[in-house]
């Protein structure tokens, strides 16, 4: 399993619950969470199988912004 980490502009519980069904249906995806509290609003995804690119694409769809915190 692999841990996804990214800077997101997701900073409330209302964007919370717009992401929630895209992130929960995605194949791929084990579990995620928003730390709305840090300033960088960062996301963490667990997963087998997702990309990050995937991730990006995902919500990039829906209006939000998504920036890699992975080391390469």
């Amino acid at each position: 399993m692999k841990t996804l980490k990214f800077k997101t502009n997701i900073n409330c519980g209302g964007c919370v619950s717009k992401v929630t069904p895209f992130l929960n249906e995605h194949e791929g995806i084990d579990s995620w969470e928003v730390d709305t509290v840090n300033p960088n609003k960062i996301l963490t995804i667990e997963s087998n199988e997702a990309t990050e690119q995937d991730v990006k694409d995902t919500l990039g769809r829906i209006g939000f912004k998504v920036e890699s915190l992975n080391k390469v």
